[in-house]
């Protein structure tokens, strides 16, 4: 695999831990700002409303921009919100830094999957995805812990001072390693993106992902009540379960990866059938210790079984706009986060129990797979309408019929 993978997963590293690092810092933000933590909870908003409205908009912006020049410059302003969010005096300020580090999240990965897949053959296209999310997953396990023991002993903005120098390492390996001379967005423009995302597989390609880490962060977003209420474990062991959960990623990420080289669909659907099973057995493995454990992992591995399938197949989908398609499909992750948390917080609101998240989880997966299905049925039906011709954008190709 080419090095400039490993300049992406860089950038992806620092991306994962100043996302995931704030939950364990609102205490400490909150205790310094003098805010609630309710109030400092919005600064977990704030950067996913980033994301959100960042992702489709930068990506459409540098359209024809270089796609590495575009990388630098997202990676850029990554640097500089966190660098913001580190010398912040109040919450106000907090909460704009942190949404301005938010918006080159999206992008960065939209177009670096785009910059992945056109590095390598077609048949390592998914592999390539996944090398890039290795720096994602593997912030779970290393950047997100060391990062919040960092804000606990040396003040939370020594965090994000650190997650800026982060930055700049990314910006050195992207310049170094992804060859100049590699991928000229399409000269589109952005009307011409956004008729390319305005289709139906390709929404149908965002709302799995949607449903499906919707079913993640149903039960994920209240796994430390269930650990501790449930299976018995103390607080002071949480930590060391949630990196559990970043092993399990980091093994369906590259387990992801390989497979759906051979079978996009196969894999897809087979992580959100395994997604579904997990939380529903999650009230009974959150009887007794060993099985939480155990629990937790295979979360973190039947979800990210599915990135890179959900990542290609809407690179794919949209082929005359990967960047923009690629960079909604963060969006829809976000939302993923959002929604999820949300309706899994229903389910413990209403009093069905400390483990009905992850049951309204299991929903959720179930759903993904029906629109999953009905994009598959979409595509199976698509060449009867007219004679199929094959329309190629860079290193991506789908087959479209005829007349549309």
């Amino acid at each position: 695999m080419p090095l400039a993978l490993l300049a992406l997963a860089v950038g992806a590293f620092g991306i994962g831990t100043t996302e995931f690092v704030m939950m364990g810092l609102l205490p400490n933000v909150a205790d310094d700002l003098h805010i609630s933590i309710p109030t400092a909870g919005h600064l977990v908003s704030a950067y996913a409303l980033g994301v959100v409205i960042g992702a489709p908009l930068l990506a459409a912006v540098t359209a024809k921009l270089p796609r590495r020049r575009v990388l630098i410059g997202l990676m850029a302003l990554f640097v500089v919100g966190n660098a913001l969010s580190a010398v912040a005096p109040d919450n106000t300020s907090l909460l704009a830094a942190r949404f301005v580090s938010g918006l080159p999240h999206g992008a960065f990965f939209g177009v670096g999957a785009v910059v992945a897949t056109g590095l390598v053959g077609p048949e390592r296209k998914a592999r390539s995805v996944s090398l890039m999310f290795l720096g994602l997953t593997v912030a779970n396990i290393v950047g997100v812990p060391v990062a919040t023991a960092m804000g606990q002993q040396l003040g939370w903005r020594a965090t994000f001072l650190a997650v800026s120098a982060i930055g700049l390492v990314a910006i050195a390996a992207l310049a170094l390693l992804v060859p100049a001379d590699h991928g000229h967005g399409d000269a589109v423009g952005v009307r011409g993106e956004l008729r390319a995302l305005a289709s139906g597989p390709v929404w149908l390609a965002l709302g799995t992902t949607v449903a499906g880490f919707g079913a993640l962060f149903a039960a994920y977003s209240y796994i430390t009540p269930m650990l501790t209420d449930a299976a018995g474990y103390a607080e002071s062991s949480v930590t060391v379960l949630l990196a559990l959960f970043g092993v399990g990623a980091t093994a369906g990420n590259l387990l992801g990866g390989r497979l759906a080289d051979h079978s996009l669909r196969g894999t897809l659907f087979g992580g959100l059938i395994a997604l579904a099973v997990v939380l529903a057995l999650f009230p009974l493995l959150m009887s007794a210790g060993w099985s939480a454990a155990l629990a937790v992992a295979l979360l973190g591995m039947a979800a990210f079984t599915t990135g890179s399938p959900l990542q290609l197949m809407v690179m794919e989908k949209a082929s005359a706009a990967p960047s923009l398609a690629s960079s909604a499909n963060q969006a829809a992750f976000n939302l993923a986060n959002a929604g999820g948390a949300w309706i899994g917080g229903l389910a413990l609101a209403a009093g069905f129990g400390v483990t009905s998240p992850a049951v309204t989880g299991a929903i959720l997966a179930v759903l993904g797979l029906a629109v999953a299905a009905a994009a598959y049925l979409v595509d199976r039906k698509a060449p009867a309408h007219g004679t199929e011709r094959l329309v190629a954008s860079g290193s991506t190709r789908a087959y479209e019929p005829s007349g549309r």
